[in-house]
């Protein structure tokens, strides 16, 4: 008989996971709160990183490695990235092989007729593939959708949509199944293991590229089942989404609209309200820098020039200069098309921007088989904290990962989850759709220091002492809550966004953990037994909350996306810079 493997979320790691799980054997039931394409992947632009067998000129996997190790400001695990970055090439053929078609690249000395590679910030070299230009989440996503849907048909997995995870099922320590709303009515699955993949929590911030879906579920579901979290200090924002406030039609919109890293690797620049480049001033990659230090350069920046909860605007009007008429609406497409339907014809205008919530570098921590710390509980992308992203993810590696850690989560599983107790028979070997990978055995559980403890001793550590009865500290940075005022998702968002947002101090976060520890009391007593999706995801972004916050006051000094305004910038640069190649023409 089949072991089963839940796979909770259907983003790239657990569309991808949950296809390689059934072509192997195993009885995989996918589940997702919404519909397949609800996800944080099916919304990026910016592509997949990955140093192919015909690289662009110069490319290695080492210069991969490099630039990964360098964009984590040194807190990355290497063994973890070194993984990655050499295996990334295996699992983009199997992406291929599940129907995926890339950017082709044009047949001449430099591709070869291979697919086209992209520049991104802080990439040293051209690997970024792409596919339907800036719709490459859509696409990936679009083309595994599909891939699972044909084997649902075939009867090889089992689908569940606007299925609800509401908790973990576990058994003498070991996580046996998964609980879950389905059309208003509580539900249970047993399974063998679980596999979490549902994605980040942007839902936090008032300003996020994330979907509506995005409200760090699978966080709070193994924290409650007793998995040790890392990292969750470190949360990326994006520097430009579009502000669309600042535009003529923002009813146009259908929500965030997040302006791809790749329009500034074609050589976009940031102008402030004066027409002035002000990131050279502090960077000397200028917009190629990481994303947390453009982030932190147009928050203090705007902070210098008065207005702090103002926009900057992004310039790509040299791009189409450079490529030609029409060369924006063919290398961006999406883009053109939703900055036109608010308002804006960037060929010839600037586009509001300013940084949002964007993606999670900490999670549920694993090894890097996905192991978490609780047996029979796997996590694979945004949710996981395998290490690779360190403290500053590097543009477009977060598909890969998902990717890479998502297919070995399956390995593990297919091999008996050795470290967690084998089951009787030997085990399988998992084949990939990247043609028949080698299965590694797992080692053993995730045992580094890098992890926070698990709840309620994190929160308890660090808000040890405090009065929760008092109000909340004012913000410096704009656009925080009054004391006393009630919870709310609103309120929660305003909280997070001006206390520890993109910039950060001990103060300000002390008043956050105030206000949330109160919230707390009124909020998560009875939420678990609700019916309604809304008060279930309340819940789990609060509790969210509290991680996060409780994790940066306990770093009092500025590392990659965190960032400290009372402490000393973190100035250690254990890797070198690197010439960037050029952003035109490679």
């Amino acid at each position: 008989m089949s072991r089963r493997l839940a796979v909770v979320g259907s983003g790239i790691a657990g569309l991808y996971a949950a296809l390689l799980g059934a072509e192997a054997g195993a009885d995989v039931v996918l589940l997702t709160k919404g519909a397949l394409e609800h996800s944080n992947t099916w919304y990026a632009q910016g592509g997949i990183s990955a140093v192919l067998a015909q690289p662009a000129p110069g490319d290695t996997v080492a210069a991969h490695i490099a630039d990964t190790l360098r964009a984590g400001a040194g807190h990355c695990n290497e063994a973890a990235v070194r993984l990655m970055c050499s295996q990334a090439r295996q699992d983009i053929a199997g992406l291929q092989r599940y129907g995926v078609a890339f950017d082709a690249g044009h047949r001449d000395g430099t591709h070869n007729g291979g697919p086209a590679l992209g520049l991104e910030a802080a990439h040293s070299a051209a690997r970024i593939l792409h596919a339907g230009g800036d719709a490459t989440g859509a696409r990936v996503a679009g083309a595994l959708i599909q891939a699972v849907l044909s084997r649902r048909d075939e009867g090889k997995l089992t689908l569940l949509t606007h299925a609800h995870a509401t908790a973990l099922t576990t058994s003498e320590g070991r996580v046996v199944g998964v609980q879950y709303l389905h059309d208003g009515r509580h539900a249970s699955l047993e399974a063998d293991a679980v596999l979490l993949a549902t994605g980040g929590a942007g839902q936090l911030f008032a300003q996020t590229t994330n979907p509506a879906v995005a409200t760090a579920d699978g966080l709070a579901l193994a924290v409650r089942a007793g998995a040790v979290t890392a990292d969750l200090e470190f949360f990326q924002f994006h520097p430009t989404c579009l502000v669309s406030s600042a535009t003529a039609h923002p009813s146009r919109l259908d929500g965030p609209l997040l302006i791809s890293e790749a329009v500034r690797g074609e050589g976009a620049v940031l102008l402030d309200s004066n027409g002035r480049r002000f990131m050279k001033a502090y960077h000397p990659d200028a917009e190629l820098a990481p994303r947390d230090v453009v982030s932190r350069s147009i928050a203090l920046h705007l902070a210098k020039l008065g207005d702090p909860n103002g926009h900057v605007y992004l310039d790509a009007r040299a791009i189409e200069q450079a490529g030609g008429h029409g060369f924006l609406q063919q290398r961006f497409p999406t883009l053109t098309r939703k900055t036109l339907d608010a308002g804006i014809d960037w060929t010839r205008e600037l586009v509001p921007v300013a940084p949002a919530a964007h993606y999670w570098m900490g999670g549920v921590r694993t090894d890097t088989h996905g192991r978490t710390t609780v047996p029979g509980l796997y996590a694979a992308g945004e949710v996981a904290c395998t290490g690779v992203h360190g403290a500053n993810r590097l543009a477009s590696n977060s598909l890969l990962e998902g990717l890479v850690f998502g297919r070995r989560a399956v390995e593990s599983f297919l091999s008996g989850d050795p470290a967690w107790g084998s089951p009787e028979g030997a085990p399988p070997r998992a084949v990939s759709a990247a043609a028949g990978l080698p299965l590694t055995h797992a080692p053993g559980a995730p045992s580094d220091d890098r992890s926070n403890v698990p709840l309620p001793a994190a929160l308890e550590g660090a808000l040890g002492g405090m009065d929760t009865t008092r109000g909340t500290w004012p913000s410096s940075f704009g656009g925080g809550i009054s004391a006393g005022e009630p919870f709310s998702r609103d309120a929660l968002r305003r909280l997070m966004t001006s206390h520890a947002g993109v910039l950060r101090s001990g103060e300000l976060l002390a008043g956050a953990a105030l206000v949330l520890a109160g919230w707390a009391g009124v909020v998560r007593p009875d939420a678990d037994r609700s019916s309604d999706p809304v008060v279930l995801e309340d819940r789990n972004l609060l509790l969210a909350a509290q991680l996060l916050v409780a994790g940066a006051l306990r770093r009092p000094v500025s590392l990659g996306a965190h960032y400290r305004s009372d402490e000393p910038v973190h100035t250690e640069a254990p890797y070198p810079p690197r010439t960037k190649a050029s952003l035109l023409h490679d």
